[in-house]
């Protein structure tokens, strides 16, 4: 029989459970030999202490713990962390890299429902279908509908800032629909941009002439209000900004301005803060429509991730290239 490597949970029950179904967690047993009821948050206890002592394979995910230095020297054996969820930006430290251990995350797993989220928003938005349906369900018998028609997608110009997972998606699904798509991203070049179905342009350039601008980018402190209030203040009357990255690429107190004045409307995934307080601004606005960082996996879609990482081990134990390998000098980009 095969050596099947020591492998440990490092992430919550709850997502445990949704990402690693029964016939998920079957494929995975096959792989390798882990106890399937187990999941460590934690890497303090004498339990996890001995769980890692023999791992070489940590999979990770929500609810994990972060991997610095010390957990590696708990941890002598391992050559592996696979990440079933998207970032893994807050959860290594940069000694997982300096020591050789490979590291793969779902993230590119995680990206297509946040896709499927923006087209559908973007979708919506064309229609003003937020604020109309707040209008009429305010409205009284004899009103009639809400005043206000949405131009719909047809001939629009849409925005895409950031061809990242989650941007190249949502431009593979654009390239259905009869509308001008231009591309901002600083590490995309004009042909690359063509290939995707993109003009490519400058970021002011594509706030003045985009009538639906979606957000793409990672956080970083360069990219920290990448939309402040002149950049705002450049979108087109009418305009909707739709954002499923991070809540820290927009300028909130600007947006708040633009959007009180009925000038330009907003679909917000993320925000800044996040969760944003009860009562909040954002939340008093008509023309702004507001979701609690739902556009990722939820519910049956989880099992996307512990699909992919499941895949992933596969990949590694039988030294094929991984699809979602993760390197040190990505982490200055990823969100």
């Amino acid at each position: 029989m095969p050596h099947r490597p020591a492998a440990v949970f490092a992430l919550s029950d709850r997502a445990r459970r949704e990402a690693f179904p029964a016939p998920v967690l079957d494929r995975l047993c096959r792989l390798v030999h882990l106890d399937p009821a187990t999941a460590f948050t934690e890497f303090t206890s004498p339990q996890a202490r001995a769980a890692l002592a023999d791992a070489e394979i940590l999979i990770s995910g929500w609810g994990a713990p972060r991997i610095d230095r010390h957990v590696l020297a708990a941890a002598p054996r391992l050559r592996a962390i696979v990440h079933a969820a998207g970032t893994v930006k807050l959860h290594l430290d940069e000694a997982v890299f300096e020591q050789g251990i490979v590291v793969s995350s779902a993230a590119q797993a995680n990206a297509t429902p946040v896709a499927e989220f923006t087209v559908a928003a973007l979708t919506l938005g064309a229609k003003d279908v937020f604020a109309r349906a707040r209008r009429y369900a305010g409205s009284r018998p004899g009103d009639g509908w809400p005043a206000g028609r949405g131009p719909g997608l047809l001939g629009a110009t849409v925005g895409i800032i950031g061809a990242s997972r989650v941007g190249r998606l949502v431009l593979e699904r654009l390239r259905e629909l009869d509308i001008t798509v231009l591309l901002a991203d600083p590490y995309i070049t004009a042909d690359q941009a063509r290939a995707l179905g993109a003009e490519l342009t400058d970021l002011d350039a594509l706030c003045g002439n985009s009538e639906l601008v979606s957000l793409h980018a990672p956080a970083l402190p360069e990219t920290r209000h990448l939309l402040d209030a002149r950049r705002l203040a450049l979108l087109p009357d009418g305009a909707l900004l739709i954002n499923t990255a991070r809540g820290s690429l927009v300028d909130t107190g600007a947006l708040i301005q633009q959007c009180a004045t009925g000038r330009i409307s907003a679909v917000l995934d993320v925000t800044d803060p996040e969760p944003l307080p009860a009562g909040h601004p954002l939340f008093a606005l008509d023309n702004v429509f507001v979701t609690p960082h739902l556009a990722g996996a939820e519910g049956r879609e989880v099992c996307r991730l512990g699909e992919f990482a499941t895949a992933e081990i596969a990949r590694f134990l039988n030294g094929a290239p991984l699809h979602g390998q993760v390197h040190l000098d990505h982490l200055a980009r990823i969100a």
